[in-house]
């Protein structure tokens, strides 16, 4: 499995930032071929007691990395990466790709 990573920077507004998330952002990602699951939350505080860096952090799923390379080059795609300055002007997003691996706790 391979996920798409999203780091969101504090946004001036969080409240407005999260509502076009759920209401605009996420309804254009669902619709990427090959996105098998999309997880996202807010940070809530970090280990050191400082400020979080980050406000949310997103990962959106595809099976192998076949799927995500055709899913980049796909219209679906450019649109949900079109509309990140919508909400997250001045590059408040870092993005990255990932391989992901699964351990399940020992009994």
């Amino acid at each position: 499995m391979v996920r798409i990573i999203s780091l969101h920077r504090p946004p001036p507004d969080p409240a407005s930032y999260d509502d076009y998330y759920r209401r605009v952002h996420i309804p254009l990602a669902r619709r990427i071929p090959g996105v098998r699951q999309i997880r996202f939350g807010r940070v809530c505080k970090m280990e050191d007691g400082s400020s979080p860096p980050f406000h949310l952090v997103s990962d959106v799923y595809f099976d192998d990395v076949a799927s995500l390379e055709s899913a980049l080059e796909s219209p679906e795609m450019a649109v949900a990466l079109g509309d990140l300055p919508n909400f997250a002007a001045d590059g408040g997003i870092t993005i990255m790709f990932c391989e992901s691996e699964v351990v399940e706790p020992e009994v």
